[in-house]
């Protein structure tokens, strides 16, 4: 039984939470020693920055790492308790996703590489922040955008301690969903329109718990005689073919049609990504505590299956769940310019552009079944050609004084399921602090930020 809400809209829903919240906000911890320049303070005296973050994915972090080192004094705030998103809410990895950035390829380096490590990438990503004297506050969610006219001035945090106010010169939102964009009534979009194999009917991408087993022989595997999309049955059939298979007969769960198995950093681990929650809304609350139990539930069948019919899995078990779950796609904040299918297909270039080389497959998991909704068989979605992200894919259409990165970045349904990956979500970020420390120090809006500035720093500043 979940608990029914009364449907509001944003702004009742914001007035709601205000009138709710402590008025009160008895300090601000430091966060490790790279904050020690915001104050403590008491009453509803803001904190001042030049540059604000709010999400603390892989998208806020570089936001906030190019930030302070372009001399901005930078918080990043989180709502959860450790840094990473998904990969450590939701043990979503390996880090996927190619762009040319030497930035990335820096990041990337001191956090261990792609194959994550989900118990301490956390404290990696910390120590870099730490180190360019990027400021970071945990368990601090976003209230509401703090507003003047069209334009972000801050945001109200909602703490154990109350509520506090961080004004800001430029934002950014990394939230993922778009929270601080929408918030400000920015237009946006979300779900897919018209596609080439599908109406248009608002759904977005499944919803997924990713799991991690233990006790699995590595010798006997798949991945150690060839890999998944190779590894032939006796009977002739590959892996695909008996999950397929597996699932037209009853014997896994009605959404559940293919098991992705992924290396972990032990030889007796894997990660599995396989659970799917179909048409629910990851930006409503009531849609999300059913896909947290429903994709759970669904873990023991996916478990009991690998025993039977996984070569190594005999003797595996669930060592890891994720705190929540893992949300493909929701809102797109509409931008200055925006990414098609067809730019992606077609290796778009751009004169504008604050990411190049972008590439990942068009992946999008099928919102009303199993597979794919564009190769219907995982791994064989769309390939791209390596495409460009321009400046204006960051700039919200009518709202000023904030950027936005990672998946929320303006672009149709089928173009976010190639950028919405971390490590190109990562590039983003990248690119909106240089660009949220060029508007900071020269007040000016993001949209007058010249771009060949923000090129400079992005594709011609040499990491350190």
């Amino acid at each position: 039984m979940y608990l029914e809400l009364p449907r509001m809209n944003r702004r009742s829903t914001l007035k709601g939470l205000a009138m709710g919240a402590a008025a009160a906000f008895a300090g601000v911890p430091r966060a490790e020693a790279a904050s020690s320049g915001l104050p403590r303070h008491s009453g509803r005296e803001a904190v001042a920055a030049d540059v604000l973050v709010c999400g603390g994915g892989p998208a806020g972090i570089a936001a906030a790492l190019m930030a302070a080192r372009q001399g901005c004094t930078t918080l990043l705030v989180e709502r959860y308790g450790r840094l990473g998103g998904m990969a450590v809410q939701a043990l979503v990895g390996p880090i996927m996703g190619r762009v040319q950035s030497a930035w990335v390829d820096q990041i990337l380096e001191r956090v261990g590489g792609r194959n994550v490590d989900y118990e301490f990438i956390d404290l990696a990503y910390a120590g870099l922040l730490s180190e360019a004297g990027a400021g970071f506050l945990l368990h601090a969610p976003v209230l509401a955008p703090v507003c003047d006219g069209n334009r972000v001035t801050g945001v109200t945090l909602l703490t154990k301690q109350g509520t506090v106010d961080i004004t800001a010169k430029i934002t950014v939102d990394a939230t993922g969903d778009g929270d601080i964009a929408y918030a400000t009534g920015a237009a946006y979009d979300q779900g897919r329109a018209a596609g080439p194999s599908w109406e248009a009917d608002g759904l977005c991408q499944p919803m997924s718990i990713m799991f991690r087993v233990s006790g699995v022989a590595h010798e006997e595997t798949m991945e150690a005689q060839g890999g998944r999309r190779t590894y032939r049955f006796p009977d002739g059939r590959s892996w695909n073919d008996v999950t397929r298979d597996a699932h037209a007969s009853g014997e896994l769960p009605p959404t559940v049609g293919f098991i992705r198995t992924y290396l972990s950093r032990r030889e007796d681990q894997r990660v599995i990504n396989a659970t799917q929650v179909n048409g629910l809304d990851g930006t409503d609350a009531r849609d999300l505590t059913k896909a947290e139990l429903d994709g759970r539930r669904q873990v023991h069948a996916i478990v009991e299956f690998l025993r039977k019919r996984a070569p190594g899995f005999q003797d595996a078990y669930v060592s890891a769940m994720p705190a929540v779950i893992g949300v493909r796609e929701t809102r797109r904040i509409r931008g200055l310019a925006t990414l098609t299918l067809r730019d992606l297909l077609e290796g778009s270039k751009s004169d504008a552009a604050v990411v190049r080389g972008a590439s990942y497959p068009v992946d999008i998991h099928n919102p009303t079944g199993i597979g794919q909704a564009m190769g219907f068989l995982p791994g064989n979605d769309p390939q791209v050609q390596p495409y460009d992200i321009p400046f204006g894919c960051l700039v919200p259409e009518t709202v000023d004084g904030l950027l936005v990165a990672g998946r929320c970045i303006s672009g149709s349904h089928e173009a976010m399921a190639s950028y919405r990956v971390q490590g190109i979500a990562m590039a983003t970020g990248i690119a909106a602090g240089a660009a949220a420390a060029l508007a900071a120090r020269a007040g000016m809006q993001p949209r007058a930020v010249d771009v060949k500035r923000v090129q400079d720093i992005v594709f011609d500043g040499k990491p350190g």
